[in-house]
């Protein structure tokens, strides 16, 4: 089995790479790949798309691999595959971001990527630091103690995935209000926090990514 993380010139490979190969090693062993190659996308068991700054120059980047938006496409929406998106990887889910120009998405879950903007107007934006989950239940999720009084995962973000619906959204955190933390539905799961930043959740919630069977 094996998991390939998108190489698009965008996002913590190392920290993200570094992250599943120790959840691999601790499981069933399952091979971490990074690469920019559209066919490894095809062939892979699991993807994971990571995504650090802002959500226009990711699009570019990924539309700069030749072939990557129809190999993820065909990978991940037609035939099934597991997908983790991880930030700006997980707000690429969106149909559009309106990150100083509007953008469009992979339109894989309905909704849009706005800036925060937190009740308390003395909270800073970027929303950086940790924070728990209030969270629906969820494969990925499973054995993770969240709420209140669970697990913190680590954010540094200024912009959310507002889904149209409430059904995709698996977790949200607060700053000044809710914030979306999780989104997901079929075979594909995102995180606006970083779980390769994440310490204890991060590294369970990868393990529950690389045994899950949607």
């Amino acid at each position: 089995m094996t998991t390939v993380i998108v190489d698009y010139g965008s996002g913590n490979l190392h920290s993200a790479a570094k992250a599943f190969e120790r959840a691999a090693r601790e499981g069933a062993g399952e091979k971490i790949k990074v690469s920019n190659d559209p066919d490894a996308v095809r062939r892979a068991d699991r993807v994971v798309l990571p995504g650090v700054g802002a959500f226009a120059d990711c699009r570019r980047g990924l539309d700069a691999v030749p072939g990557m938006i129809d190999a993820l496409n065909e990978t991940v929406r037609k035939n099934g595959r597991p997908f983790f998106g991880i930030c700006v990887g997980m707000q690429l889910m969106a149909e559009r971001g309106r990150e100083y120009e509007v953008t469009p998405g992979l339109g894989w879950i309905k909704g849009e990527v706005n800036r925060i903007a937190p009740a308390d107007k003395t909270l800073k934006i970027p929303h950086m630091g940790w924070n728990t989950l209030d969270s629906k239940s969820h494969p990925v999720l499973a054995g993770i103690p969240l709420g209140p009084q669970g697990l913190h995962a680590y954010f540094v973000h200024s912009y959310q995935l507002n889904a149209q619906s409430d059904v995709d959204v698996i977790a949200r955190a607060d700053y000044g209000g809710p914030v979306t933390a999780m989104v997901g539905r079929d075979n594909i799961v995102g995180t606006q926090f970083h779980p390769e930043k994440s310490q204890k959740l991060g590294l369970a919630l990868i393990s529950n990514f690389l045994k899950w069977t949607p």
